[in-house]
């Protein structure tokens, strides 16, 4: 008689929603070594938000991608280096 044993995983291995949205470039370059690809993809499956925000990032990165810098009025361009700069100064 076979027994087959379904593979676990310890509970204690489990990504949390602020991991997977620091791992989630990687995530979307395909980057990510095995292990963390299955644990990524395995809270994918278990959460009910994370798989939205990955959403919303591909489509922020499909429109944006087609963005020029003409597209851009100069003084939004400002504005955004200015929130840019002050939030790198922030991290220091």
């Amino acid at each position: 008689m076979t027994v087959h044993v379904e593979p676990t995983h310890d509970p204690l291995d489990e990504m949390t929603c602020q991991e997977l949205v620091e791992l989630v470039t990687d995530y979307l370059e395909g980057a990510l070594p095995p292990d963390q690809l299955a644990r990524f993809e395995r809270h994918l499956g278990d959460c009910d938000d994370c798989p939205m925000y990955i959403d919303q990032l591909r489509t922020t990165i499909c429109l944006a991608g087609r963005l020029t810098e003409a597209d851009v009025p100069a003084d939004g361009q400002a504005a955004l280096l200015a929130h840019f700069r002050a939030w790198n100064r922030s991290r220091a």
